[in-house]
Order: structure tokens, then C-alpha cells, then sequence
């Protein structure tokens, strides 16, 4: 019974699975008629019914028993296992009407704690007289502890859980204020981050792309441009055209890029995109020359949308192309800057392009 009790606990963050299991084998091991396990809420100071097994009637899910009031209370409060023979003796207690549904004469109740700390407490019912020897308590006792554990388990990895989450939504947040940052540097392209993103993210999914890698590109794309912040703003914001010379600086950034977010470690799955956007499908691209399927599919998905988005936008220099007009020109560069299957995948599913 131990040990397949350990099994589950180790193999199984199923918290309802688990607590059957650990009532199947109370019922069977020593031989009581129902069992129940109340979990303790420190915040109101009860004990709130969780699970149950051998009921006959729906009365022990309305369990809620503030501390010293029950029998089950004085248990978790006294850190010692309470046996009553018969509960016929104890009319006037909480229990009284589970008590005459259930037509239950005998309790026994056992606190669950593990780490000096009262997780909630294991109850047995029986219908006729219970005799509870020294061998019956240590088996009660056992499978107490064995519930405890459970919970205790469970409520790390919920909390772990909780943290992951936590963490995660931190490094989200302030992913987009870095990005935020560089679109108030650049008025001109204001907002091209966080519509490049959505896009982009979209776009990756309906490619299959899910879960955690879905994330880091999402995170890439944020942040495609963070190199600029190495680019001197007297080239970064000229308003007339640039020399090759500045042209040649301003490549750089995807350099910077790699430079700046390759020693996070969390990001380090997300520095495709900043270090590889600009590569082009025939190898014609920066910064390292890559070529066709040598570009990570993110970069290649990302590149399409980047320049949709800029082409699609009113710049000081030029009004903003039609989607029909920027859908041809895309089309044009297939094979040449743009992978050609994704190209194909865009165009059968979002007819405009730009959806």
C-alpha cells in the first residue's frame, strides 16, 4: 500500500487521483466505511472538506469547521489523533446530521502534518463499533502522514508553478519596456514594435509554433532593434539619406544586438531574430551571409513581417504603400530575400497579407 501510494505522489501532481488512491487504500487497509480529508485554511482559520469516499449522502461536502468547534478541529489544534466510540453520545456536536444521515456510530480523526506544520486532518467513519488497536493507529497514522506528503507536494509544485508564471510575466514586462525605450528614441517608427510582434507571434503560430518557443520569439521580436542602442544618434535619427559609411554603421546594430543580450541567459533562445532579421534567403544578407535554411525560422518568419509593417507605414520620406502594392513587392524578393514555403503559407492564409 506504501509504496504505491509513494508511486503516485512521485508520478502524479493530480491532486483528486492521488487522494483516491490514498482513500481506497484507508477503506480497504483498515476496514472503515468512509474516510475524509479536510484541508486546513490558515487564511480563515477552517478546515474545509476535499475529498471524501464511502458517503452515501452529499452532507460531508458542506464541511467548513472552524478550529476548537469539532471534533476533527481539536485534532489539528491538539496535534493528536481523537477517537469517539460512539457518536450517538456527541448529539449536540457539529456532526449530528452527518452523523444520523450516515447512520455512523464510530470516528476516529488523525491530523496531517508534515514539517511541524498541520496540513488538515484524515477522518474515518464506521457504521458499527470500532476497536482501533496499536497496529490499526499506526497504519491511520501512516496514511496520514502519506496524505500530508501529498499535499505537501502538491503545494510546492503549485507554488513553483505560481513563481515560474510570476517570472516569466517579469521578464515579459520588462522585455517590452526595453522596447517601449527604443520606439520613444525613434519616433518615426513609434509602434512598429508591438505591431511587428503581434504579427510575427501570430504568424509563428499558425505555422505550428507553440509553448515556450513561441515566447522566446516573441520576446525576439520585441526586441529586434535593442543594437540600435549602440548606434550613435546623430546616424540613428539623421533626417536626410545616409553615407555608405553610416549605412555601414548603422548594421551594426544586429552585432550590438548579439553583443548586449547573448550573456542573459534567459534570452539567449530569443536571439535569433535581433541577430539574424536582416540575413536574406539567397545569402546576400548581414550580418554573418546566411542562406536559406542556415537562417532560423524565426528570423525568416520575422523578416517578411518587418518589412510588410515598414512599407505599410507613413514615413517622413515616403507615404505608406497599399497592401496590394507591398504584397507584390514581397512576392518579387521570394527566393531571393524571403523564404519562399513561408511566403506561400502567408499568402494562402491571410489573403491581404496583412492580416
Amino acid at each position: 500500500s506504501m509504496r504505491e501510494i509513494d508511486q503516485v505522489i512521485l508520478s502524479s501532481m493530480d491532486l483528486k487521483l492521488s487522494f483516491d488512491i490514498i482513500l481506497n487504500h484507508v477503506l480497504n487497509q483498515l476496514k472503515v466505511d468512509a474516510a475524509s480529508i479536510l484541508i486546513y485554511d490558515a487564511f480563515s482559520n477552517r478546515l474545509e472538506y476535499k475529498y471524501g469516499k464511502g458517503f452515501v449522502s452529499t452532507e460531508i461536502n458542506k464541511t467548513s469547521l472552524r478550529m476548537f468547534e469539532s471534533l476533527a478541529g481539536q485534532a489539528a489544534y491538539k496535534r493528536e489523533s481523537i477517537f469517539v466510540a460512539n457518536l450517538h453520545d456527541k448529539s449536540g456536536s457539529k456532526m449530528a446530521p452527518l452523523t444520523s444521515l450516515e447512520d455512523f456510530k464510530s470516528y476516529y480523526a488523525t491530523p496531517l502534518i508534515i514539517k511541524g506544520e498541520v496540513k488538515g486532518v484524515l477522518e474515518f467513519f464506521n457504521r458499527s463499533s470500532l476497536e482501533p488497536d496499536e497496529m490499526w493507529k499506526d497504519m491511520a497514522n501512516t496514511l496520514a502522514y502519506q496524505t500530508a506528503i501529498t499535499l505537501d507536494t502538491f503545494e510546492m509544485f503549485t507554488g513553483l508553478q505560481k513563481s515560474n508564471h510570476e517570472l516569466t510575466l517579469a521578464y515579459d514586462q520588462t522585455i517590452e519596456g526595453w522596447s517601449r525605450a527604443l520606439d520613444l528614441r525613434d519616433k518615426e517608427t513609434e509602434g512598429h514594435t508591438q505591431r511587428v510582434t503581434e504579427k510575427t507571434t501570430r504568424l509563428a503560430a499558425s505555422m505550428g509554433i507553440g509553448g515556450k518557443e513561441l515566447t522566446f520569439i516573441r520576446w525576439g521580436a520585441l526586441l529586434h532593434d535593442i543594437g540600435k542602442m549602440g548606434i550613435p544618434d546623430n546616424i540613428l535619427l539623421k533626417p536626410g539619406a545616409l553615407t555608405e559609411e553610416e549605412r555601414e554603421i548603422i548594421k551594426k546594430h544586429t552585432v550590438f544586438a548579439h553583443q548586449l543580450l547573448s550573456p542573459i541567459k534567459y534570452l539567449e533562445k530569443s536571439l535569433d531574430i535581433p541577430y539574424c532579421h536582416h540575413e536574406k534567403w539567397d545569402g546576400s544578407g548581414y550580418p554573418r551571409g546566411l542562406k536559406g535554411e542556415e537562417i532560423p525560422i524565426s528570423a525568416r518568419i520575422f523578416a517578411i513581417v518587418d518589412v510588410w509593417d515598414a512599407l505599410t507605414s507613413d514615413r517622413p520620406y515616403r507615404e505608406a504603400w497599399s497592401n496590394e502594392k507591398t504584397k507584390e513587392y514581397i512576392l518579387s524578393l521570394s527566393g531571393i530575400q524571403f523564404d519562399p514555403e513561408i511566403l506561400r503559407k502567408v499568402s494562402t492564409d491571410a489573403p491581404d497579407f496583412g492580416s
